[in-house]
């Protein structure tokens, strides 16, 4: 068990536990902030949590949820006030509706997260603030303090995976739900040159382009809100074309991005007679690069089982890959 003490200050309303761990605070930094990582120990075995979004940058939001035995479901939500990468963060915590709205029937409490160097590793110590003794106690009995205790006890198998989370691992797709699909890769890349590549078309149009033999002959692209999207790719061979239209409805430099997506065809040029798919980008620093988390929300499932039937995970490796080989390691040359 890392947790070495917890300790309720009833005069400050405070609960301060603190965990021991025999690996780098960067490592246990990642763990916290990679949504794949986080969601393996954020909850007691018995339920497991799903992290839909992870924002780890000030003015973000993180919305997870809880799964019980018997399938019951208890949301939650992080909004994000503060990041000292690596030393410390501190978020707004508290209950959700199943849509992700915070609960305001029950406390929300403020949580800071400090990680340090120790002789052996890292120590974590993380504290919570409540609004008043009544709120202490309502958690407390609750069972937080045994669910902090059963969550953290499943975070050493987590920081000592190094091989699932490493950086040169291929593109994975997580099925999220009934109709989200998650995308997660490491790209060797400040977040501010990923950010760039994703929003710059002139970019966008040397590493997006799937298999060898394509080119994206239409490319406008933006990163504000309201700005209208579409690409187009063209099989230089066959001259089969098709492409994707949409518009950017939320975005935070350099950290999150997010647009909506139709598919179109010289058939169908306006994609009237496509289903609508809403696409949010994560970036987040993690050692090795930038994790790039992409999920998807599709219409419903039977749309998410068609595009990923697609091949659309290799589709998109191979854009990362030449990302990484061909744009990226221009601007690190400059």
């Amino acid at each position: 068990m890392p947790i070495t003490s917890v300790t309720t200050d009833p005069e400050a309303f405070t609960l301060s536990v603190v965990a021991d761990f025999t690996v780098p605070v960067r490592r246990l930094w990642d763990a916290y902030t990679d949504p794949r990582q986080i969601e393996r120990f954020w909850g007691p075995p018995q339920y497991p949590s799903t992290f839909l979004r992870h924002d780890a940058a000030p003015g973000g939001v993180s919305n997870y949820v809880m799964t019980g035995p018997e399938g019951e479901r208890s949301a939650g939500y992080w909004h994000w006030v503060a990041v000292d990468a690596p030393h410390s963060f501190e978020v707004r915590d508290g209950f959700a509706h199943d849509d992700g709205t915070p609960n305001t029937e029950l406390p929300s409490m403020r949580m800071v997260f400090g990680f340090t160097e120790t002789a052996l590793g890292s120590r974590l110590t993380t504290t919570t603030y409540f609004g008043s003794l009544e709120e202490l106690e309502q958690l407390k009995a609750m069972g937080m303090e045994e669910g902090m205790r059963a969550a953290m006890g499943q975070i050493d198998e987590v920081v000592e995976d190094l091989q699932s989370f490493a950086a040169g691992r291929a593109t994975e797709v997580q099925l999220l739900g009934d109709a989200q699909a998650r995308v997660s890769r490491i790209i060797r890349g400040s977040i501010e040159q990923v950010w760039q590549a994703h929003t710059d078309p002139s970019l966008l149009q040397r590493w997006q382009l799937g298999p060898d033999g394509w080119s994206m002959p239409v490319c406008e692209f933006g990163a504000e809100v309201g700005a209208k999207l579409r690409t187009e790719w063209q099989n230089d061979d066959s001259g089969e074309r098709f492409g994707f239209a949409g518009v950017v409805v939320e975005s935070a430099a350099p950290h999150r991005l997010v647009t909506t997506e139709r598919m179109i065809s010289p058939a169908d040029p306006d994609g009237t007679s496509s289903a609508e798919a809403l696409n949010e980008m994560t970036l987040t620093p993690v050692d090795g690069g930038t994790l790039l988390a992409y999920v998807i929300t599709y219409p419903d499932s039977q749309v998410r089982e068609m595009v990923l039937a697609t091949g659309m995970a290799d589709g998109m490796e191979t854009g990362y890959a030449r990302l990484e080989r061909e744009v990226l390691v221009d601007s690190a040359t400059r």
